[in-house]
């Protein structure tokens, strides 16, 4: 009998627990500061949100510089600073960032800020794919006119990727080491972009037939593809929670496969979430 009990007792907490677990986690005021490998990923994460359930989810700013470092979202006049005013009124529940190359002195700026107002605000830095796919050409005058992406290799774009996603690694090791309280985490989109593009080369990407169609342009800014990827990966970061199983995004409906595309999209995105030593997800 009182083993029956105790199963019953189990099973009931069992039961709860899952229930727990699978409730929407409440919706949370972001702020945002980056540039245009970045700034469309509120809209979509909004979306994202909303068809999860999640109640009250809601975007404060967004404060856009085109290719910026975060300090020059920090050095912006009072009057044109968007950031500043929300995270001293402690309102923000977690702050969205958006480097180009480092060391990158906003950050710590903006973290020290906005941990004075609210000791529980969060902060995310977006690990993003290489301009020009080599990032001594962002820094140089003499950038290329076009750019045949088909032609590159996994091991290739690895090469070319790898230092810099480095250079975000050591970036946030330092910083958090120094600010214990700021625990910042890394969205790895750039590691999600190369997935996909690994996928696209071995023909196995639903309605994506070359790497050249991921990209509007040849610095590299993303078409519908990447950008749905990487709002999944700030999905899953910001709620720490699986985009899979999220009805498909308004940006895709209209692609070729699109439920098939969106479904790898997601789980491109949580496995790189997951995979990622410093997103602050575990699987």
């Amino acid at each position: 009998m009182r083993r029956l009990l105790l199963v019953l007792v189990l099973l009931v907490f069992s039961s709860v627990q899952a229930k727990e677990e699978a409730a929407p986690p409440a919706g949370l005021k972001v702020l945002t500061a980056g540039h245009s490998f970045h700034v469309w990923m509120p809209p979509l994460v909004a979306e994202m949100a909303k068809a999860a359930g999640i109640q009250g989810h809601e975007q404060l700013a967004i404060s856009s510089i085109g290719g910026s470092k975060v300090i020059q979202h920090w050095d912006l006049p009072t009057e044109k600073n968007k950031a500043k005013p929300i995270l001293e009124s402690g309102k923000a529940d977690l702050f969205t960032m958006a480097p180009t190359f480092l060391p990158d002195p906003g950050i710590e700026n903006f973290t020290k800020l906005g941990l004075e107002h609210n000791s529980k605000i969060r902060f995310t830095l977006q690990q993003n794919w290489v301009p020009f796919e080599d990032p001594e050409l962002w820094l140089s005058k003499s950038r290329p006119k076009s750019i045949d992406r088909d032609v590159l290799t996994l091991a290739q774009l690895r090469a070319k990727h790898d230092r810099y996603f480095k250079l975000i690694e050591d970036h946030v090791k330092e910083l958090n080491a120094r600010i214990p309280a700021a625990k910042i985490a890394i969205v790895p989109s750039g590691e999600a972009v190369l997935a996909l593009r690994d996928k696209v080369i071995k023909g196995e990407a639903p309605g994506i037939k070359t790497q050249n169609e991921l990209f509007t342009d040849v610095l590299g800014h993303p078409g519908p593809q990447i950008r749905v990827l990487s709002a999944y990966c700030h999905f899953a970061v910001i709620y720490r929670r699986s985009p899979v199983g999220l009805p498909v995004n308004g940006l895709l409906a209209k692609l070729p496969e699109a439920e098939k595309l969106n479904q790898l999209l997601q789980e491109i995105a949580w496995k790189a979430v997951t995979g990622h030593p410093m997103s602050g997800v575990a699987r």
